[in-house]
């Protein structure tokens, strides 16, 4: 006799469909939910410990229930009450939590009038500017901002970034620290005060961009994961507060990305831009890229990010190397130097003049730079010397200038190209 099988209730049914949307509502959601949390609440730990209480109620009540008609409202409402409920508990114990306590002593359960206080975006935008904020180091910021905004977790930004998650824990609970003795406050910054904060804010999105676009370290060029990451945050950004630069910033990191494919073959080995297969690049976002950058530029408050931005885009309008309108790239190179001089952007036009009007000439403006002995620990300054000395025959001096490049080099990929140019350099 074959044994019974029992077939799903409509209740099993219910419950399937509702954990579903829990699942998909946490993806959605839940970074909303807790920028919401941490206005209503004041304290990241406590609003982080109210989004975990108000999805354990959800998984408890939803499939009973059913799903309600306002997912994020019900979750917030549920968050913000529990945590009250907690702080009360904690005064009964703990003198110093009175005094929190009894700011919500007067809140009633029914009460949804944060609903109307401010708009759900205002709260994520309110939560980068706090994240961002200049008064925290530059590594806090960025591991604050991709745990509180963006959700990652404390081991996936360890991972990203090749350090230790004991050191990513303890930016992360240094900057919450630092937010509340120093009070800074949970607000978006005040007109005069933007260009200033937003540059902060764009900041962490260009350095993880960078990080996952070029790694500084470990085994594989690129981590897409993180420029990902990035490009999301910076449509956040541009979707919450429109700014030229914030547009310039989504739009180079749109550019470069489009090329990712054709960065490196199929076991992870450097393909320069010259040689890449541009039939692979990634032609819906260069179309999204070049339209942002004419949108920043009609601004006509063009900063650096646009400029770079504009860069890419003519590097992605060219189909083939020799299609490359070197000239418009110097020009570009110039106006970047003038608004935001730097010796990284100096050697990268020395290459572009190279391009223009002969290796000579960029290998002239090259050995200025790091006469000065401002580039000298940058590895991308002696294999660009490199590269045009070996173009140029002057085998001894590429040799040298590849070695050196390779005694500065982190990233294994990168290494692995730089011991295959020495490798070909004639005797």
């Amino acid at each position: 006799m074959a044994p019974a099988v029992s077939t799903p209730t409509a209740s099993d049914d219910d419950a399937a469909r509702a954990r579903a949307a829990i699942d998909a509502v946490y993806r959605s959601e839940s970074r909303r939910v807790l920028a919401t949390l941490i206005r209503l609440l004041g304290d990241f730990d406590l609003a982080e410990e109210a989004l975990h209480d108000a999805f354990a109620a959800a998984v408890g009540q939803w499939p009973r229930e059913g799903v309600p008609a306002k997912p994020r409202a019900w979750l917030v409402s549920a968050g913000r009450f529990r945590a009250i409920d907690t702080l009360r508990r904690r005064a009964r114990f703990d003198a110093s939590q009175a005094k929190i306590a009894a700011q919500f002593d007067n809140v009633d359960s029914a009460d949804t009038s944060w609903e109307e206080d401010v708009s759900v975006g205002d709260d994520r935008l309110r939560l980068i500017f706090t994240c961002c904020h200049p008064a925290l180091q530059a590594d806090a910021r960025v591991a604050l901002t991709l745990r509180e905004v963006c959700g990652l977790t404390t081991e996936e930004i360890a991972r990203a970034f090749l350090i230790a998650a004991p050191t990513v824990a303890q930016r992360i609970v240094r900057a919450k620290a630092k937010i509340r003795e120093a009070r800074i406050p949970y607000q978006v910054p005040s007109r005069a005060e933007l260009p200033d904060r937003l540059d902060a804010v764009l900041r962490v999105v260009y350095l993880v961009f960078n990080e996952g676009y070029f790694a500084t370290a470990g085994t594989t060029l690129t981590r897409a994961d993180l420029s990902e990451e990035a490009i999301r945050l910076g449509r956040l950004v541009v979707e919450l507060q429109p700014e030229p630069e914030a547009i310039g910033l989504l739009a180079m990191m749109l550019l470069h990305e489009s090329r990712r494919a054709a960065r490196t073959t199929a076991a992870g080995e450097v393909i320069l831009l010259e040689d890449q297969d541009r039939s692979q690049w990634n032609d819906a976002l260069i179309a999204e890229g070049r339209a942002l950058v004419d949108r920043a530029f009609a601004s006509r408050t063009v900063g650096p990010y646009t400029i770079q931005g504009a860069i890419a885009a003519v590097h992605a309008t060219a189909r083939t190397p020799a299609g490359t309108d070197w000239a418009q790239i110097v020009g570009l190179y110039d106006v970047l130097l003038e608004a935001d001089p730097s010796p990284v952007i100096e050697l990268n036009r020395a290459v572009a003049v190279a391009m223009r009007d002969g290796h000579e000439a960029g290998l002239a403006l090259i050995d200025a730079i790091l006469a000065r002995g401002d580039l000298e620990d940058y590895q991308f300054a002696h294999s660009a010397r490199a590269d045009l000395c070996r173009r140029l025959g002057r085998t001894a001096e590429a040799r040298t200038a590849y070695q050196r490049a390779l005694a500065l080099a982190r990233q294994e990929p990168e290494r692995r190209f730089l011991e295959r140019r020495l490798a070909e350099l004639p005797l």
